[in-house]
């Protein structure tokens, strides 16, 4: 098993971003898998700030637990990071900024001096160029070539390319040069693998399935951590042939996309649990006139502002009971890029065939931390299908027509003999009112109840049509993992880990957190031994939805809510203590 972690650490405003994402595309471009982490607060300068990539074979689903190399551009990044440094790492800094007591060092680590600062000062006064000078011992020190690493430093400065990619390369010469005449490379250190692999984030892979699956508006206004899915799809719009409206608030947002919707193109509006908690009234909008929309939900940290830049999983129960009164919806929960792309696909048909609002559940650490996919994972070539197949019938079309299926034929309003209304009251078959008592007799109690039943008969048809709870690991392991979303990496690597211990498990997860079949998932706990509920919440939250709609009651529980990702050590330890101590 190949596995190397590179981790820098420094203030907000020192660049931190801009290295690990350098380090991540040149692992990648080796033909490795990479996961990147980007962990940074709420504050433009100042502040502790630190991205990890990990590269490895097999496939890194987590940032994971350690470091084999840290690049440090001050000394709180040295006393904080140093603990998770595995035996053999080192410590890149420059001796010119603070220097390190062999008593900072744990036992098995160095430290390497690279007089980064001198190297950035033979171009430029501008400081930030030291972050070159130490890109370049780092890139020595984990394998990479120094040719890649020249070749994505040009291709990030793009257009800028000229003297400041010049100086950015030279400085990365210099310090990959002074590594190597001073230190020998990690023992993990990695080569050439093969193919490149594509690198992109949770919201890039949400951007790009929305646009294969056929999305032609966007309405959004910025929020983190979602505000990349609107920043990808507004650089790509003129090719893609998609409109991208950044809209003056939440409420204004989600009216935009069901207007798109409702006028016949595939739409959606994306938000974090703030935004979204201003978007249930049109929610249930959507939900009464059965127009077909998608709605990405990344959560953070809450409640109110909370963390803005902290991941959590607490708003599945906003996104369970969003919008006034009860309708059909469905909640897709995607655990990395790959899936989060093929959720993108899935939410899309599952809006336009069953006419009714379809939320993904992303967060923050799948939204805004990147990780590699194989381009056969991506499939460009989605079938998008019509569904406005209705012909003109004299006067009677039924827009809200009463069917077994609870899906009601649709048409592009406007067209003569498919006219029709479309309110936000109770309606009948036509559409039209039926809030008001007409001849003295109240018409609606009837029509109202058999609307209701109409509307909600699609759930049993959305439960059959999104992907069940599925199984990974051997089957009859000793402990199950039971999780959804993001979480669901860490769980990935915590069970190879004790697989090396020789601990069995498997896990369960689901992709589709709501609705659930009962029948179906009774049937997968059965096969449970015993089961431990992974969540990034306070109370559980899945965990309660499980029991209040299937019966099976979870006990054994690690919940995580202190902003930061769940990490695969965490779980370790509590399926260990569980199977050990019987939970306790």
């Amino acid at each position: 098993m190949s596995d190397l972690a590179v981790r820098a650490g420094g203030q907000a405003g020192d660049g931190i971003q801009s290295i690990g994402e350098t380090v991540s595309r040149c692992l990648s471009r080796m033909g490795w898998h990479v996961f990147g982490l980007n962990a940074y607060q709420s504050v433009i300068r100042g502040g502790h700030v630190w991205f990890q990539a990990r590269a490895g074979d097999p496939r890194p689903y987590s940032q994971g637990d350690q470091a084999d190399l840290l690049y440090a551009l001050d000394p709180q990044s040295v006393a904080v990071h140093a603990p998770s440094l595995r035996a053999g790492s080192t410590i890149v800094h420059d001796p010119e900024k603070f220097a390190i007591a062999d008593s900072d060092l744990p036992v098995g680590v160095r430290a390497l001096g690279v007089p980064t600062l001198e190297i950035a000062r033979k171009y430029t006064s501008q400081s930030i160029l030291q972050n070159a000078g130490g890109m370049g011992a780092i890139a020595f020190l984990a394998g990479i070539p120094l040719d890649l690493l020249h070749e994505v430093l040009r291709d990030s400065f793009g257009k800028k390319a000229g003297e400041v990619a010049d100086w950015n390369v030279g400085a990365a010469s210099a310090g990959y040069e002074f590594a190597r005449a001073h230190a020998a490379p990690n023992d993990h250190a990695l080569g050439r693998k093969g193919a490149p692999k594509l690198l992109m984030s949770g919201n890039q892979a949400i951007a790009l399935g929305a646009a294969a699956a056929g999305c032609k508006f966007l309405a959004q206004y910025p929020m983190t951590p979602a505000s990349s899915i609107m920043h990808w799809l507004a650089a790509h719009a003129q090719t893609l042939g998609i409109v991208v409206k950044q809209a003056e608030d939440e409420l204004a947002a989600i009216h935009m996309a069901i207007g798109a919707s409702f006028g016949g193109v595939r739409a959606m509006t994306a938000t974090s649990g703030g935004g979204f908690s201003l978007m249930v009234e049109a929610l249930g909008m959507a939900g009464m006139t059965e127009t077909p929309l998608v709605v990405v939900e990344s959560q953070r940290a809450g409640p109110s502002t909370g963390l803005p830049t902290k991941t959590e999983q607490g708003d599945l129960n906003l996104m369970l009971g969003a919008g006034q009164g009860e309708f059909p919806r469905a909640i897709l929960a995607p655990s990395h890029p790959v899936e989060a792309y093929q959720a993108m696909l899935r939410a899309f048909q599952l809006a336009e065939d069953w006419q009714t609002p379809i939320l993904v559940a992303s967060d923050l650490h799948l939204s805004e931390n990147v990780m590699t996919v194989d381009r056969e994972e991506i499939p460009t070539d989605v079938e998008v299908r019509s569904l406005f197949t209705v012909e003109p019938n004299g006067h009677d079309y039924q827009r809200y027509q009463y069917t077994d299926s609870g899906v009601s034929p649709r048409a592009l309003p406007g067209q003569p003999g498919l006219q029709f209304v479309a309110g936000s009251d109770e309606h009948d078959a036509h559409g039209h009112l039926i809030s008001d008592v007409k001849s003295g007799i109240p018409i609606w109690v009837t029509e109202r109840q058999r609307m209701m039943d109409k509307r909600m008969r699609k759930l049993h048809g959305i439960a059959a049509a999104t992907e069940p709870p599925a199984w990974e690991g051997p089957a009859g392991a000793d402990l199950t993992f039971v999780a959804w979303g993001s979480t669901i990496g860490a769980v990935r690597d915590a069970r190879a880990s004790l697989a090396e211990r020789g601990v069995a498990t498997n896990l369960l997860r689901f992709p589709t957190v709501y609705p659930l079949d009962p029948a179906v998932v009774q049937a997968e706990f059965a096969k449970a031994k015993r089961t431990l509920l992974i969540e990034a919440n306070y109370s559980g939250q899945f965990g309660r939805l499980l029991r209040a709609e299937t019966g099976v009651h979870l006990t054994d529980r690690l919940l995580k809510y202190d902003g930061e990702p769940v990490y695969p050590h965490e779980v370790v330890a509590r399926a260990v203590e569980v199977l050990n101590h019987g939970g306790k």
